[in-house]
């Protein structure tokens, strides 16, 4: 069980997965981390060149592992290369990992276009990613007594401004994972969170996207600006952080107040 007296790991203290780590959010996300003190696990799938040159910025902490999240076995042998590397297993999972997909609502598959393998790519890469690396970083997790899971969503599923389905289905139910798996794997010191941004100014999804969009979206926030991925990845590290100990099976939005939870 749980013991709320047992020490929280500072940030600095952990070994941190982010899957899809090289380039676009996860690449901040990453960098977020390892800025603290992280020990850092840059997960991608192609990117290689951009995995090493982020490794290269903090050699002693940083290490890439290429695996494709959707496959189990190859998730497991990256946790193991980790811990081998670190001599620490990994406790600190970030869900980042996100199938091909450009925010550009003119191309985006209308309902009477929708096909099902556009929603089964996006469910493989997002929910069944997801639950690879959290059931792959439990051992290390429950040996530890203590453990931090934060999903990547969006506010698409509360404010569907533009209806990308397959996208925002995917990231609905990594929403109804993250709440499952908080009360499941509560009593042992893990907590599950999720953290939700909007259009981000500017990933390599986002850079589809038309100005015109971004300065609507920014005249609709009560800052009146679109959030960066450097200021999103902040909010990931809250979760990441002792301050957050009592805080598991919520969904924070990051979006400058667009969306009001």
């Amino acid at each position: 069980m749980n013991n709320p007296s047992a020490p929280q790991l500072r940030i600095q203290d952990q070994v941190v997965l982010v899957t899809g780590a090289a380039r676009g959010l996860g690449q901040h996300i990453a960098r977020a981390f390892l800025d603290q003190g992280a020990r850092v696990v840059i997960n991608y799938l192609h990117s290689e060149a951009a995995a090493a040159k982020l490794v290269a910025e903090a050699p002693e902490r940083a290490l890439a592992i290429g695996a494709d999240v959707c496959d189990a076995a190859a998730v497991r042998d990256m946790l193991e290369q980790a811990q081998a590397h670190f001599g620490l297993p990994v406790t600190t999972v970030v869900n980042n990992a996100l199938p091909d997909f450009k925010f550009n609502g003119d191309a985006r598959a209308h309902a009477a276009d929708l096909r099902w393998e556009s929603l089964q790519q996006q469910f493989d890469g997002v929910v069944k990613g997801a639950l690879n690396t959290v059931q792959a970083a439990l051992p290390g997790m429950c040996a530890q007594g203590w453990g931090r899971v934060i999903n990547i969503g969006t506010n698409l599923f509360q404010n569907p401004v533009v209806p990308y389905h397959d996208y925002t289905a995917a990231k609905a139910a990594l929403l109804s994972l993250t709440r499952t798996l908080a009360q499941d794997l509560g009593p042992g010191g893990i907590t599950v969170n999720m953290v939700s941004g909007g259009l981000l100014r500017t990933t390599d999804a986002s850079a589809a996207t038309p100005e015109a969009v971004f300065d609507l979206i920014a005249a609709s926030t009560p800052l009146r600006r679109v959030t960066t991925p450097e200021e999103f990845a902040d909010a990931v590290l809250f979760f990441a952080s002792p301050w957050s100990r009592a805080v598991t099976g919520q969904n924070l939005v990051v979006d400058g107040g667009l969306v009001k939870n």
